[in-house]
């Protein structure tokens, strides 16, 4: 039998990897009755949306590179994509980017308002971190865990990249800028999920 390509590789691990997220990502939205429904809805509508996965996958193939298990790294690549989801709710706000579509469906603010999206942002940001505080084992780890995802999540990655965005009075002028805004907003959320 011969080895799959290079082009092949990637299509291997995501038939291989994306049931699991998927379904630990399931898992992790549902909610108790102390949630009201709409809002569970919104979260699921914002966090289940069809997609490819890149950093959940990072972390699931970092964790087996580095002789883990995938079953360990799980909560960790689940709490990096609710804080992908999370900046993708917030950056197609009104007063972000204002988008009408995300993956080809409607934005969260489109269907469930512009108040329940940012609910739905706040919400996956503390979940995120509260599956990194309870399922990463042992304590010490969860605890670098939160540290590493809340770094590139925060003022001088993610949300800093998203602040100098909103800024950027022209980015066609400024290849450098863009480059920065790009290594915050994006880059730095594939860096920790292969910390992660």
């Amino acid at each position: 039998m011969a080895l799959p390509t290079t082009e092949e590789q990637p299509a291997l691990a995501a038939a291989r990897l994306l049931p699991l997220i998927e379904a630990a990502l399931a898992r992790y939205v549902e909610f108790d009755d102390a949630c009201p429904a709409p809002l569970a809805e919104a979260i699921r509508y914002a966090l289940l949306a069809p997609g490819k996965r890149l950093r959940p996958q990072l972390v699931l193939m970092a964790a087996e590179a580095s002789g883990g298990a995938i079953e360990d790294a799980l909560p960790a690549a689940c709490a990096v994509e609710m804080i992908h989801a999370y900046s993708l709710v917030h950056d197609d706000l009104p007063a972000m980017d204002d988008d009408d579509l995300r993956r080809g469906r409607p934005t969260c603010h489109k269907v469930f308002g512009e108040a329940t999206a940012i609910l739905v942002g706040d919400a996956l940001q503390a979940r995120a971190f509260e599956v990194l505080a309870t399922d990463v084992k042992p304590a010490a780890r969860a605890a670098q865990c939160c540290a590493v995802l809340g770094r590139a999540a925060g003022a001088s990655a993610l949300v800093g990249g998203q602040a100098a965005d909103l800024n950027a009075e022209s980015l066609e002028n400024d290849p450098a800028e863009l480059e920065a805004i790009h290594r915050r907003k994006t880059g730095a959320l594939f860096v920790a999920s292969l910390e992660l």
